[in-house]
């Protein structure tokens, strides 16, 4: 979050912040309150966040098409004043009660970026608060703190946007290990766009559902370099099968059951469950390898993927035989929001971080580890 840090002073009141998100097709608006840190030496438990409003509304293109920049960015701008007077109506506020306004400066799709840092500059100058440029990773990596109760845990990061592997050290969020090419969810919504599987509610969600009446497993490719995981060749393959299948040239599985040395067609249902026990293996493999470097015994899944309950149970056997946990949030947090940027941005507000107008610009490249985190000190 490069831009001006004033000293910190010692918060006396609650702080409000008013967050809004637009990396790619969802538009979230959240509003989240801070509560002055107890006496030092008092004993007193921090208080929690307190989420005040949560909206969000998503761009859903046809089955079989993926959301292009210009026109997420046309959905955007019609529907964010709908959704920041929504948020202030839910949470009961007014603009004066806002002590700072956050945004989203990247990592993320240009033409959506642009359409919400306008909007929050605009707010910015109507309302006369401060802006907050908030990363955008940062943000569910501190959203997931925030409701999980996680302390130190190695962090897998999985959207349509990023794939990593994260641990925080001397304040930064240093990261392990990454996509060398396609995201994870990105890789999902593009079989799901092979396959013409609606994007109502998600690609991805639908392909979790289609996933859970597989009954074969197709091998594929498994690549795992190093920390380092790539998803485009698999994608590939699997997508080339898959066209066979549509075009009506089945491909056949090895009947395990049948005993006759009979011959099963591999249905959609089995591409999507072998998709996903390929690519969410790779990460448990690099995320366990990760917990093994740094000594953590904690795993927290933010992101959109992190949804998924495969993943997760498959997370959580690793963390189990390693006597660790894992901690995930549901789509309220785990899919893109304005409250997580919000959050992010009024935890960098506290120790005197404001964005100036010349400096409000976004970027789509963003890394996670170029944010200092200022606020925290373990």
């Amino acid at each position: 979050m490069p831009s001006k840090q004033e000293p910190a002073t010692c918060q006396q009141r609650p702080t409000v912040a008013l967050g809004l998100e637009g990396s790619a097709n969802k538009l979230g608006v959240g509003i989240i309150r801070h509560f002055p840190p107890p006496p030092a030496g008092s004993g007193q438990r921090r208080r929690p966040a307190e989420v005040l409003a949560n909206i969000r509304h998503t761009y859903i293109t046809p089955p079989g098409e993926g959301f292009l920049p210009r026109d997420t960015a046309n959905h955007h701008r019609s529907f964010v004043v709908k959704l920041v007077k929504d948020a202030l109506k839910t949470s009961g506020l007014t603009p004066h009660d806002i002590d700072c306004v956050c945004f989203t400066k990247g990592p993320g799709m240009g033409a959506p970026l642009q359409s919400v840092a306008i909007a929050a500059r605009t707010i910015s100058l109507m309302w006369n608060k401060p802006l907050v440029g908030v990363n955008h990773c940062v943000g569910h990596i501190e959203m997931g703190r925030e409701i999980t109760g996680a302390t130190n845990p190695v962090v897998l990061y999985v959207s349509g946007g990023n794939t990593q592997v994260i641990a925080y050290s001397h304040h930064r969020y240093r990261i392990f290990g990454e996509t060398l090419d396609i995201a994870v969810g990105n890789c999902l919504d593009r079989f799901a766009r092979t396959l013409q599987i609606p994007n109502d509610p998600s690609p991805g969600y639908n392909i979790e559902l289609l996933a859970r009446k597989g009954k074969h497993y197709v091998e594929l490719p498994y690549t795992v370099k190093g920390m380092d995981v790539s998803m485009s060749g698999i994608l590939a393959y699997i997508d080339q099968v898959a066209i066979d299948i549509l075009n009506g040239n089945p491909r056949y599985a090895d009947d395990e059951d049948g005993g006759g040395g009979g011959k099963t067609i591999i249905t959609k249902e089995d591409l999507c469950f072998s998709l996903q026990e390929t690519i969410f293996a790779m990460l448990v493999e690099i995320t366990e390898r990760a917990m093994a470097h740094v000594g953590s015994q904690q795993v927290l899944i933010v992101g959109g993927v992190g949804c998924n309950e495969r993943l997760q149970e498959m997370m959580a056997i690793m963390a189990r035989d390693r006597g660790g946990q894992v901690y995930a949030t549901d789509e309220r947090f785990c899919i893109d929001n304005g409250i997580m940027i919000a959050h992010a941005g009024l935890l960098a507000y506290g120790t005197g971080f404001k964005t100036s107008l010349e400096d409000s610009v976004c970027t789509q490249r963003f890394r996670t580890d170029e944010v200092y985190i200022a606020w925290r000190d373990d």
